[in-house]
């Protein structure tokens, strides 16, 4: 073969292995690709929604919007009994969608079924939480669909208390202004945090849509079922409150019709005489202006003419008014024990009450040692300084008699007399009246009675010690159970809470 011919057998073999390869890793290429088409196949993700209750998982499902729907046509009984439209999966209820090489679709069906054997479903609604400042007390939990509801409940608690024509007065800044005595609302508001958010309610909670069921629960708590009594011949507001154990603002505040304590009653009128045990703390501070009468001194003049024991008044006396301006705190309708007076004016100047005695001795006669008298003359001696501010008088507190009159305005370390002379019987913190009073004097007097003079910040006398009508047996304080500055007087006849009985301070003085 001649040197052309090498040549072109050369190329045709060049040509026909290129070719050759060439096929060969086309072909391979080709099964390669198909290779990895039929992993990738197999190796792809689906978009699916894995469903969880209360962090465990109980299926996967391709549509969310199949299981709402099934749970809404399901459960047309919430949705017929609370009036809504939509019912939604239980609380701890959780969907999630995920990218997911899990084929094991269960069925809208089953996950319907395994929420509705394990929990109950919820509604879109309000829940409310009330949380109260004082240590170790539970937040309360209150669930409504309507905030309307909730805004109108709180509107008619405040009515309860201060009247809707004052609560619109105060809203709108109309209160009428004060010209001689009166009183108006400074500021008003509620004791506890309260916070409101839309939420996914459970239909097994206690679901509120009726503003008046509502305010019933915040005035009564968990005791809102009425109790009835029925008016009988002689029957008042004062006399069925306090054989309720009420007083009459408490049974007011049960029963609207009932304008004010001097409501005449007719006979077979039923009233409702269950005891308010108010949810929330409504507060408002009050500026008031009122006339009280100011006691007279009693000045006592001696008649060397006349004997010993003689006595004729020269001048009556007569008492005063004073016009105190004060700012007063009160708490679901009660006042705070502890008053500020803020301005007096003298309106009426009281008159000295003049007494002539006799100093004229027989010979026979010695004349007693008798302790500081206390200007009121009287049997009995006003307790305080003046002027004063009854800040509680006696009655019944949310269903505990408060046994005493509470009496401020004078102030911190203010002294504090013997209305009458007697024995001091207790004089330290608590003691025969317990812890509450704080610092406290008891006298026994001779006539059977004993007074309690509580919440002292100083002592003045000791146990066995007699004392005289108008001696300083103490100063005003706010020792023991005491909400503000304040002196609580206790009349007893026979001994304090050991077989004697309380009864209202104010008659020694009728």
């Amino acid at each position: 073969m001649n040197k052309k011919g090498w040549i072109f057998t050369g190329i045709i073999t060049t040509v026909i292995a290129f070719l050759l390869t060439t096929n060969f890793y086309i072909d391979l290429q080709n099964k390669r690709l198909d290779s990895q088409e039929e992993t990738t196949i197999y190796n792809t993700a689906k978009y699916n929604y894995q469903v969880y209750l209360d962090g465990e998982k109980i299926g996967i499902i391709n549509s969310k919007e199949e299981l709402y729907s099934l749970i809404n046509q399901e459960q047309s009984e919430i949705k017929n009994e609370y009036n809504v439209d939509q019912v939604y999966p239980p609380k701890g209820f959780q969907i999630i969608k995920k990218n997911s090489y899990d084929n094991n679709i269960t069925t809208v069906e089953d996950v319907y079924q395994t929420i509705k054997d394990d929990k109950e479903f919820t509604i879109k609604g309000y829940t409310i939480t009330i949380k109260n400042e004082t240590d170790g007390v539970e937040p309360i939990y209150i669930y409504v669909l309507d905030k309307q509801v909730f805004e109108d409940a709180i509107t008619n608690v405040v009515e309860t208390f201060i009247g809707a024509e004052r609560y619109n007065q105060y809203r709108t800044e109309t209160q009428p202004e004060i010209v001689d005595t009166g009183y108006i609302i400074n500021n008003i508001y509620f004791g506890e945090n309260i916070t409101i958010k839309e939420s996914y309610v459970s239909v097994n909670e206690k679901i509120y849509t009726d503003s008046t069921e509502l305010t019933k629960y915040f005035l009564f708590g968990e005791n809102n079922n009425k109790i009835e009594y029925e008016v009988k011949q002689g029957d008042t507001v004062e006399s069925i409150a306090y054989a309720n154990q009420l007083n009459t603002s408490e049974l007011l505040i049960a029963n609207e019709k009932l304008p004010s304590e001097d409501t005449l009653l007719a006979i077979g009128e039923k009233l409702n005489v269950a005891l308010i045990n108010p949810v929330l703390s409504l507060v408002y501070e009050e500026l008031v202006v009122q006339d009280t009468e100011t006691q007279y001194n009693t000045i006592y003049e001696e008649d060397p003419s006349q004997y010993v024991g003689y006595t004729s008044t020269k001048q009556a006396g007569v008492k005063g008014i004073d016009r105190i301006t004060s700012i007063v705190q009160l708490k679901n309708g009660e006042q705070n024990q502890g008053g500020v007076i803020v301005n007096q004016q003298t309106i009426k100047p009281s008159q000295n009450e003049i007494i002539v005695k006799g100093t004229k001795k027989y010979v026979s006669y010695q004349q007693p040692i008798t302790g500081t008298q206390i200007d009121t003359g009287g049997a009995w001696g006003w307790p305080t300084n003046q002027p004063y501010l009854i800040t509680s008088e006696y009655s019944y507190r949310w269903g505990t008699l408060h046994d005493g009159m509470d009496i401020s305005g004078t102030g911190y370390g203010s002294p504090i007399y013997a209305s009458l002379g007697g024995v001091v019987v207790n004089a330290q913190y608590g003691g025969m009246v317990g812890s509450s009073a704080g610092k406290n004097v008891v006298i026994q007097h001779s006539n059977g009675y004993y007074t309690v003079y509580a919440h002292m910040s100083d002592i003045y006398v000791s146990v066995g010690q007699s004392v005289g009508r108008g001696q300083k047996i103490g100063a005003m304080g706010r020792t023991g159970v005491a909400t503000g500055t304040h002196l609580h007087f206790g009349v007893f006849y026979g001994m304090p809470y050991n077989g004697g009985y309380s009864i209202n301070p104010r008659k020694l003085w009728r």
